[in-house]
């Protein structure tokens, strides 16, 4: 079974505006209200691409119900943990001349909330496979990933993780099978500028030395690198296409990585090529990719 873990999910409200202009009234054009959230969009395109997986997390209110109903509509089952404190966040992305966020702050989480997502997460048998990304909210621990993962180790659960700087340094120690920062997060946590393919692969190494056992590294237009626990390295150019939205496009290379290594039964390179086409058709498309439009630009490579 697959299992993806939200920490702070949201209903993001996408709106676009013709030149939007600050302190004056703006009307949109366009708006939408999607689940969002690392490990939804992680759960979402898996869906999408076939396979079943279960959302874990915590959810509140009103908006935590709707993010738990729009994902019973996409197929996705929820396992949420009921807050009772606040609400889960709304977050506006709003779209004209520039980008621009406002994120909520999410719901109160206590220490009973903590243990039972630690309950839910204790039911993981061997060889089940979990996804941990996303930041970490103010009211949860800080050493969140770490305390799941020290949790979980030695009993044979497959651990892919996407989180940038110390939350993804500190859990190598328990040697996740999948890590997947970017360019730019991979070069911060080195103090380095990381702009080509090749320049990656040496630092990509060092996570590996530190405990990574497989690495993944996106790079926008530039494509992607893989560097396996083999010590194989792969990379691929990134499909011709013209970027609509990159929200999620991260989560659904995960996605897709991990239905080519399923469906190929393990073969690094069907999953790699998945992987950057999955991210790439949700960067192409104003929703998260589907698997026809994966399949197209895997027809491409």
């Amino acid at each position: 079974m697959i299992y993806t873990v939200t920490f702070n999910p949201s209903l993001d409200y996408i709106v676009r505006v013709k030149d939007f202009r600050l302190g004056e009234v703006n009307r949109v054009y366009y708006e939408d209200i999607l689940p969002g959230g690392k490990g939804i969009n992680v759960s979402i395109v898996l869906k999408n691409m076939g396979h079943d997986s279960r959302a874990l997390g915590f959810m509140a209110g009103f908006t935590g119900r709707e993010i738990e109903a729009r994902l019973a509509q996409q197929g996705v089952q929820g396992d949420f943990i009921e807050v009772a404190e606040g609400m889960s966040r709304i977050n506006v992305k709003l779209k004209s001349n520039e980008e621009s966020e406002i994120n909520g702050m999410g719901p109160k989480i206590t220490p009973a909330d903590i243990d039972a997502l630690y309950a839910k997460l204790d039911t993981l048998q061997k060889d089940d496979l979990l996804v941990i990304s996303g930041s970490v909210p103010s009211t949860l621990p800080g050493d969140m990933y770490e305390r799941i993962m020290s949790r979980l180790d030695g009993r044979g659960i497959n651990i892919i993780v996407d989180a940038e700087r110390d939350l993804l340094v500190k859990v190598l120690q328990y040697h996740p099978v999948l890590i997947k920062p970017n360019n730019h997060e991979l070069g911060d946590i080195f103090g380095v500028k990381l702009q080509t393919r090749d320049e990656v692969v040496p630092y990509a190494k060092k996570l590996q030395e530190r405990g990574a056992r497989n690495v993944l590294i996106s790079m926008a237009g530039e494509g992607a690198v893989f560097v396996s626990q083999d010590g194989d390295v792969i990379q691929s150019p990134a499909p011709k296409g013209t970027v609509v939205n990159s929200v999620g496009a991260g989560d659904s290379m995960v996605a897709g990585f991990i239905t080519g290594y399923l469906e190929s039964k393990g073969d690094y390179v069907t999953a790699f090529k998945w992987g950057v086409c999955t991210g790439s058709a949700s960067a192409f498309s104003p929703n998260l990719a589907t698997r026809p439009e994966v399949e197209a630009l895997l027809a491409t490579l």
